[in-house]
């Protein structure tokens, strides 16, 4: 009786373990699947109340990414470069890009590879290929480096803190940063070896260590995505000058109401 138990036990226990073994293997190839949505939409009907122009950013690659350009000075206004998160598309932005029709600033913003129609499939090194490429795509038409803005949204935050890096923008404003992709993972998979598993590390707690350009921090303390604690250790870790707009209620997608607006356009003048 007890020789029986064993063996249902030690069998039971092959089993367990070859289920982890299969879920680690999926998660390995599948891993991309889940972290990048292009296909996720959440946009609800905003219309454009922004003139802008649709363009094609080459990458080095050969991958043509679209990308929507509003220009009102390049000469006279900062230029914001705007690298958006891990679901949907540039149409999912329009409530936060409409406010920059009141700002004194120009903007581009990208979809990534994959995203939005464009060929190529998402991953870390691809997405600082297609960040590098509408740096240069701007600079090429005139935008110094010294008045670009680099804007990071959710998963653009790795992009923006890793292109900013020993450089000498504007300034960059991170929107809703985690510390690292392994970490974020980690609070979704806690029993899963993800710093083994993982392909795209984001790392930005050791990157943002390499910037030395004025930060802005925004973040939301009923954010379910990326916890509000990491975003507040990446404005601690940065280094002066920096600025952060903290809420009680704002979640993953913070609301553009008037507080953050005001926020941002603070930011903007000290840039000045």
């Amino acid at each position: 009786m007890l020789k029986k138990f064993r063996n249902s036990l030690l069998l039971f226990i092959q089993i367990i373990i070859l289920i982890y073994f299969l879920i680690l293997v999926f998660l390995y190839f599948y891993q991309r699947n889940l972290m990048y949505h292009p296909d996720e939409n959440n946009y609800f009907g905003d219309q454009l109340s922004i003139n802008i122009k649709e363009v094609k950013v080459e990458t080095n690659d050969k991958i043509n990414l679209l990308g929507w350009y509003h220009e009102k000075d390049i000469k006279k206004y900062k230029t914001i470069l705007f690298f958006h998160g891990n679901a949907g598309s540039l149409e999912n932005r329009i409530h936060k890009l409409n406010h920059f029709r009141d700002m004194n600033v120009n903007f581009l913003i990208i979809a990534w590879r994959g995203f939005s129609g464009n060929k190529g499939k998402p991953s870390e090194e691809g997405l600082y290929e297609d960040g590098k490429s509408a740096i240069n795509w701007l600079v090429n038409k005139g935008v110094k480096q010294e008045n670009i803005i680099l804007y990071g949204e959710s998963l653009g935050t790795g992009v923006a803190t890793h292109l900013a890096q020993n450089k000498k923008f504007a300034g960059i404003i991170l929107e809703t940063p985690f510390t690292s992709m392994v970490d974020a993972a980690k609070n979704f998979y806690p029993y899963i070896p993800v710093s083994l598993l993982l392909k795209d590390k984001f790392d930005n707690k050791n990157k943002i260590k390499n910037i030395n350009i004025p930060v802005l921090v925004m973040h939301g303390e009923a954010d379910q995505i990326v916890p509000f604690f990491m975003g507040k250790k990446i404005y601690e870790i940065a280094k002066e000058p920096k600025y952060s707009y903290f809420t009680k209620h704002d979640n993953h997608m913070m609301e553009y109401d008037e507080n953050l607006v005001k926020a941002f356009n603070s930011f903007l003048k000290s840039l000045n």
